[in-house]
């Protein structure tokens, strides 16, 4: 067994182990009602639901856990490759910020690659639980994990201060078009923009937003379009 599969299955372990930890934690009765749907949530959804692995960079094959969460749909191992190889496999110094990070598969695949600096934003608190154990088992110093809504955190950057920002919103959401201006408004000249939608974005509908298509892949159902600044 390789040393990065060895490394993937105490990740899992340790993630399973911080899960049954908060599930016999003590609850703040001050926390409960504020909390009530999300534990509820987790408690009533299986935690397992597979495994995908890191493709390229210092992590490679290191294995990332895929809980069984309402609407989340890790960006496929075929779509993840293409989309590195149109951005280069050195992504050194590049600044990022993953908006709808999930498993975290896209923005620690950039982290891997020697991104300087990769947010994750993620909604759910078990799946924020769940990449803030990776973060540390990986030692990821590069990597900051924040709770939150993707869209007002691409609000709150500060204007043209990313390098790349990955969008892979709920399909069935109401996100793509907030998430869209507030991402043209976050990324540098230069800088690149990652939808992943469940269709082929037209340029009249990008250009709305100052943005022109770079490059475009279907898989499946996923559009994957890689956007810069017109």
């Amino acid at each position: 067994m390789s040393r990065s599969t060895l490394r993937g299955s105490a990740i899992t372990a340790e993630i399973r182990k911080a899960q049954a930890a908060a599930a016999a934690a003590p609850v703040d009765p001050k926390a409960a009602k504020k909390n009530a749907k999300d534990n509820a949530a987790a408690a009533a959804t299986p935690k397992g639901a597979g495994e995908i692995r890191i493709i390229g960079g210092q992590w490679k094959r290191t294995r990332l856990p895929v809980a069984q969460r309402p609407g989340l749909r890790p960006t496929p191992d075929r779509v993840r490759e293409t989309l590195f190889n149109w951005l280069g496999q050195d992504l050194a110094g590049w600044r990022c910020l993953d908006a709808f990070a999930g498993t975290g598969a896209l923005g620690l695949e950039a982290a891997s690659r020697g991104a300087a600096s990769v947010l994750l934003v993620e909604n759910d608190a078990a799946l924020v639980a769940q990449l803030q154990v990776l973060q540390a088992k990986l030692q990821a110093s590069a990597v900051r994990v924040q709770r939150g809504d993707g869209v007002s955190a691409l609000k709150q950057a500060t204007p043209a201060s990313l390098d790349l920002v990955l969008l892979d919103p709920p399909f069935d959401g109401p996100f793509f078009e907030p998430a869209l201006q507030a991402a043209a408004q976050a990324v540098a000249a230069g800088g690149f923009i990652y939808l992943e939608a469940p269709r082929a974005w037209a340029d009249e509908e990008l250009a709305a937003h100052g943005l022109v298509l770079y490059r475009h892949l279907k898989a499946g159902a996923v559009h994957a379009h890689l956007l810069q600044r017109g």
